[in-house]
């Protein structure tokens, strides 16, 4: 998810013009090469997981920010492999991951293995010496599934550490179809046709957005996602990234004007907060609950990734279609059909060596793991082996093919290239005091200041 930070690498969000995936043929069965060996599974319907090996009683720990219904579709998601191997896979979810990880580490109570939202936080992670590299399994797959792109995520100072594990396309403004097409409003090409569609609406008596930065520990990320958005769209991917590599100001005049223009959508009172409140709501309302509205008729937009279909109901209820109950469209370009968006990335990584940690971080990065997760719907993967049948909505199936095309200029998400202690830290923060009244000058120049000498 998180949704957040900087990764010193050839990693794609400098010099990388655009993400093209490998074409994916459905998944057939990864051979962890360099994985520990032992017995084979005896039980029937466990051939594809022969390779892996058997370990009846071990015990693997797994900490990471998926919650709620993530967490329960994250659970089914390895079960085969968990019956099959004998692994018992316990994953604890908590929104308090980017402070908790450093603390648990300190204390000598790492996890086995954790999911890393921000490549940034990985890398400073890295620098305590508690995180090893990749073994030659995972090493092996992310090389045959996972472009040099994202491989890059998992890389710190050129050493390996951890395949990718879901993705999301980000920049997606969802909406109702039924509500749209009541009221006749059209999608906008150019974010200028967006403005003029956010007056419109309003004047109608619909409050156009429906936002929410809380996210627990991580409150304020949202608002990060909407910078960068209008960041890249406004200045394109050369000034992207030499934002998050600090290469320009963190307050340049084309950051602050991209914050402005976001300001004048969600800082807007006859704008925000629809279902909810007013603009004040924002910095608590969480963030998974807060397209709801939409559903409703109560706001008329929301901005969120392509993982946000897994929130709009945990029984599969809401059907995600262009004639269904929500459906969405990218944020458009300063042109028509501009194509840059920007993403991210969960990374697996291992505080534990152990045969069965590292079975399990092999199966994590492998293309039956992908299907399977994907199959449950909600979210998305990159591995090139993905089967796009899988997905659960078209749009999913859109998102990916966005993933593939080599037209597309991918950026990975800023706050999470940044270093964490302004990614994950003083840009959420900041975020925070900006919807809460601050201006775009004064917030931004405060990052500026806190930026890691």
């Amino acid at each position: 998810m998180k949704h957040a930070r900087r990764i010193a690498v050839p990693l794609g969000i400098a010099g990388v013009t655009a993400l093209a995936l490998t074409g994916c043929v459905g998944g057939g069965a990864t051979d962890p090469s360099g994985a520990p060996e032992s017995a084979a599974p005896a039980a029937e319907g466990c051939e594809a997981y022969a390779d892996y090996g058997t370990f009846e009683g071990a015990e693997v720990n797994v900490y990471g920010t998926i919650l709620n219904e993530e967490q329960e579709r994250l659970n089914e998601s390895w079960v085969d492999f968990e019956e099959c191997t004998g692994i018992d896979v316990v994953y604890e979810g908590s929104a308090e991951f980017e402070a908790q990880i450093n603390v648990r580490i300190q204390g000598g109570n790492p996890p086995d293995l954790a999911f890393f939202p921000q490549p940034g936080l990985l890398a400073s992670v890295v620098e305590t010496g508690a995180v090893l590299e990749a073994p030659e399994s995972v090493a092996a797959n992310a090389q045959a599934y996972w472009n040099e792109t994202f491989q890059g995520f998992g890389t710190v100072d050129g050493t390996f550490y951890g395949a990718p594990l879901m993705s999301s396309v980000k920049g997606f403004v969802w909406y109702s179809p039924a509500v749209f097409e009541e009221n006749g409003w059209e999608i906008p090409t150019t974010l200028d046709e967006l403005d003029a569609l956010t007056a419109s609406i309003a004047e109608s008596g619909t409050v156009p957005w429906c936002v929410g930065f809380g996210s627990g520990e991580a409150t304020g990320w949202p608002g990060t996602d909407w910078l960068e958005d209008y960041v890249l769209r406004l200045h394109g991917p050369d000034v992207y990234e030499q934002w998050v590599a600090h290469e320009i100001p963190f307050n340049d005049p084309r950051i602050v004007e991209a914050l402005d223009r976001v300001g004048a959508l969600i800082k807007n009172p006859e704008y925000v907060n629809g279902g909810i409140g007013d603009v004040s709501t924002i910095a608590s309302t969480d963030f998974g609950e807060a397209g709801l509205p939409v559903l409703d008729g109560e706001c008329a937009m929301h901005h969120q990734a392509s993982f946000y279909e897994g929130f709009w109901s945990d029984d599969n209820s809401v059907s995600v279609a262009e004639d269904g109950d929500v459906w969405a469209f990218i944020l458009p370009g300063t042109e028509a059909d501009a194509a840059a968006v920007t993403g991210g990335a969960e990374i697996v990584a291992a505080f534990s060596d152990s045969d069965e940690v590292v079975a399990t971080q092999t199966y994590l990065s492998s293309p039956e793991w992908a299907n399977s997760r994907v199959s449950l719907g909600g979210v998305l993967s990159a591995n090139s082996e993905l089967d796009p049948a899988n997905a659960s909505s078209d749009l999913l199936r859109q998102a990916y093919d966005i993933l593939q095309d080599p037209n597309t200029t991918f950026r990975f998400d800023g706050s999470d290239s940044m270093p964490g202690a302004v990614g994950s830290g003083t840009l959420w923060t900041g975020m925070v005091d900006w919807i809460s009244g601050t201006d775009s000058q004064t917030m931004l120049s405060a990052v500026e200041q806190s930026w890691p000498q």
